[in-house]
């Protein structure tokens, strides 16, 4: 892949048309210049150039200048970030608002259908629901640490996919919720894992002092997360993986639980394993 080409795929974080990422890349090239030279040094027909810019301009990622003929510069890449998450941001609250405008007519909609639906449903089946391992899995445990309201546990190998849900980490921690880390001793993990985990320990300390990290001294059975757990059964939730070593990734799924008992278990054997038997300093660090 040539640098011009690196360049156009980072235009992809905008989520940009075609014709308005040729645009952009261009007005980068080339600087100040009107609609018709842009058309000619980018290809993007004539009939469409003007809307692209238009569109660009309404995104706030370009700037029109006043002239004869009318001319286009854009904005610095710095600004151009900035103005995308911005505008994510006001699409996302407007859509807040029309779902909460919605909530009423959509509950009484379907309120009553899923509670004829769910007659039959087993106990099991309100016990747990399961998903995939990957980015679904992930996309849970991102929820989860979002809805905590006091504290958040969590049991895992190396934290492989710490990355995928540091925002909704962060944002959690940055809350004032409680976060516990229990990560499963270097003796157990192969050399390669244990070099993820060193990084993930550093990444997970580097959020904040506030973020308690241990190792567990003894093999693990399951992996997971831990939301608000209660000793009276009444709340808490949790997403949680048997370590199954024989089964391939692509093939494994997490159980997700809305259980207040069950959490309060599972809850138990996290304080069990803590204070008991896991160290606090990273073994070999």
């Amino acid at each position: 892949m040539t640098p011009r080409e690196d360049a156009q795929d980072q235009l992809a974080v905008l989520g940009l048309t075609d014709y308005e990422e040729q645009a952009l890349f261009g007005l980068f090239e080339l600087g100040r210049t009107t609609a018709p030279d842009l058309s000619e040094a980018t290809g993007i027909p004539k009939a469409r150039i003007y809307g692209v810019l238009d569109s660009l301009a309404d995104d706030g990622y370009i700037e029109v200048i006043p002239a004869r003929p009318k001319q286009y510069q854009p904005k610095s890449p710095d600004d151009v970030l900035d103005r995308a998450v911005e505008n994510r941001r006001q699409a996302y609250e407007s859509y807040q608002q029309s779902v909460a405008g919605q909530r009423d007519a959509f509950l009484g909609a379907f309120g009553p259908l899923y509670e004829r639906g769910s007659d039959d449903v087993s106990p099991t089946e309100e016990l747990f629901h399961v998903v995939d391992v990957g980015e679904p899995s992930e996309t849970e445990t991102q929820q989860l640490y979002r809805e905590a309201a006091t504290e958040v546990r969590v049991l895992t190998k190396s934290f492989e996919y710490f990355p995928s849900v540091r925002p909704a980490f962060v944002d959690a921690v940055e809350r004032g919720i409680d976060v516990d880390v229990l990560f499963v001793h270097p003796e157990q993990l192969s050399p390669e894992n244990q070099a993820v985990q060193r990084g993930r320990v550093e990444a997970v300390t580097g959020v904040s002092d506030a973020v308690s990290v241990r190792f567990s001294e003894q093999p693990l059975p399951w992996r997971g997360t831990v939301v608000d757990p209660s000793m009276d059964y009444d709340r808490g939730r949790a997403i949680l993986l048997v370590e199954e070593p024989e089964v391939p990734r692509h093939r494994r799924q997490a159980a997700v639980t809305g259980n207040g008992s069950f959490v309060a278990g599972v809850n138990r054997f996290f304080e069990l394993t803590w204070q008991h038997e896991s160290v606090a300093e990273q073994p070999g660090a």
